[in-house]
């Protein structure tokens, strides 16, 4: 299943309900699930991005859908990344060669 890096930063909303974090990430991943997705990995982190989180999602357009609905929600904004891994490179590699 096709991986994402989703890098997550709160929103004015977000950071105020910051106590309640660990129970929304527990909702991303539930509503991840309903989507079709899956929550892998989340991360709180510090630096430029407030939250890392690894999602697979069987195509983009499930990805970009249950991101969506994250986003709508209003506590986080996101950008959101392709992830390859080993052997999903290879194949990339071996198309570009070919």
């Amino acid at each position: 299943m096709p991986t994402y890096i989703t890098l997550l930063n709160w929103t004015d909303q977000g950071i105020r309900a910051s106590a309640d974090t660990a129970e929304r990430a527990d909702a991303f991943g539930a509503a991840l699930q309903r989507a079709g997705a899956r929550l892998v990995a989340i991360y709180w982190t510090v630096g430029p991005h407030d939250l890392v989180a690894i999602v697979e999602a069987p195509d983009d357009e499930t990805a970009a859908a249950a991101l969506l609905r994250l986003g709508v929600v209003g506590n986080v904004r996101s950008t959101t990344m392709r992830a390859f891994g080993r052997d999903e490179i290879e194949g990339v590699v071996a198309k570009a060669s070919a």
